[in-house]
């Protein structure tokens, strides 16, 4: 299915509307999953709203509450997202942090009673988008191996930062700390595909091609083996151990349980204002010279160009606010599931070839 941006964050918002949100944290939901399927993260975009959509109509989600500040200092906050969603929670607290570095150089916000926030792209893209360096990640159930372990250990903690980069668009890296996120794991299970090797660990730790029992057995394998399993742990420390939102298994589990309890997720995010630190546009210049010195390197013979983070996701953007979004069979029918849910209709929502919805993308 083919379907403009502006038709999908439309959708969506009104997905949201109807399972009781306000249009303002509707339209919030909406831009974050609309821009990470026009990014091409279809594992972290409007394919999860069915999984929202599910916790909002059962309670887990209450879509009458709001994030607020329950501390803060000049250069901090920490914000309690009222088991609201999770992406209106983690742009409110971004904004927190983006407004604390203005004064302070650099601020950290951390959250907790939240859920899981789709893309941490997006939220550190926030600061970026204003010229400050944003960074961006959230703990998780665990779900994700430790070298030596049969089952998760920690969760796939995802953490993700954004660098303006002037004449270029934002350098964005988005990761996972796993070898891969676990919604692509759950793509694989629901198609009924083998995976890499290198993926998932089975219920005796060892590796296996076989998505089919998680994630009730086994475990991702962390990324790099001991790097990603302790990079997990920072991410652990800031999103989880410093907000007071739950560590580890004390995180509920969001896609698969029946929807009705607060998860308890935490997230962190940290906004560093480069024009506090050196001369304004002084660190910007600096960055254009460093992407300009890696795009002109030397070359393996055969490769046309060296990326750095982000700039793919930004073509496929490009060309999806000009030709359309092409959501993969997968997010389709979830969609559909989506639509039956709230009595709307996707099935004339497309309506492509034209430049529609586009918001500022550096």
């Amino acid at each position: 299915m083919k379907i403009t941006y502006t038709a999908l964050k439309q959708f969506t918002a009104e997905a949201f509307v109807r399972a009781g949100l306000s249009a303002e944290d509707a339209a919030t939901g909406a831009e974050v999953l609309a821009m990470t399927d026009a990014w091409g993260i279809y594992t972290h975009g409007t394919k999860l709203l069915r999984g929202y959509l599910r916790r909002l109509k059962a309670g887990g989600l209450r879509a009458k509450e709001r994030p607020v500040l329950a501390g803060e200092g000049l250069a901090w906050a920490l914000v309690d997202g009222n088991s609201s969603l999770g992406m209106v929670t983690s742009v409110f607290a971004m904004q927190a942090a983006i407004r604390k570095a203005r004064q302070c150089g650099i601020a950290y916000a951390s959250v907790r009673n939240s859920c899981h926030f789709g893309a941490a792209g997006y939220y550190a893209w926030l600061a970026a988008r204003e010229g400050l360096v944003g960074l961006s990640m959230a703990n998780d159930k665990p779900s994700v191996a430790a070298p030596g372990s049969r089952g998760g250990i920690t969760g796939s903690n995802p953490i993700a930062y954004a660098v303006p980069a002037g004449k270029h668009r934002a350098i964005l890296l988005d990761m996972s700390v796993a070898t891969v996120a676990g919604g692509k794991v759950y793509a694989a299970r629901t198609r009924g595909e083998k995976i890499p090797a290198t993926w998932l660990v089975g219920g005796d730790g060892k590796p296996t091609t076989d998505p089919s029992g998680y994630p009730e057995v086994g475990a991702l394998q962390p990324a790099a083996g001991h790097k990603g399993y302790g990079i997990a742990l920072l991410i652990e420390t800031l999103a989880g151990l410093l907000s007071g939102a739950g560590v580890t298994h004390g995180v509920g589990n969001w896609l698969w349980d029946d929807g009705t309890s607060s998860t308890n997720h935490g997230a962190a995010f940290i906004a560093v204002d480069t024009d506090a630190i050196m001369p304004a546009g002084k660190f910007t210049r600096r960055v254009e010279a460093m992407v300009d010195e890696i795009h002109n390197a030397p070359r393996v013979e055969g490769v046309d160009r060296i990326y750095v983070p982000g700039e793919k996701e930004w073509e496929r953007y490009d060309l999806a606010m000009k030709e359309g979004i092409q959501l993969p069979p997968d997010v389709v029918a979830s969609l559909e599931d989506a639509a039956s849910m709230t009595g709307l209709d996707l099935a004339n929502r497309g309506g492509t070839g034209r430049r529609q919805g586009k918001v500022r993308a550096d």
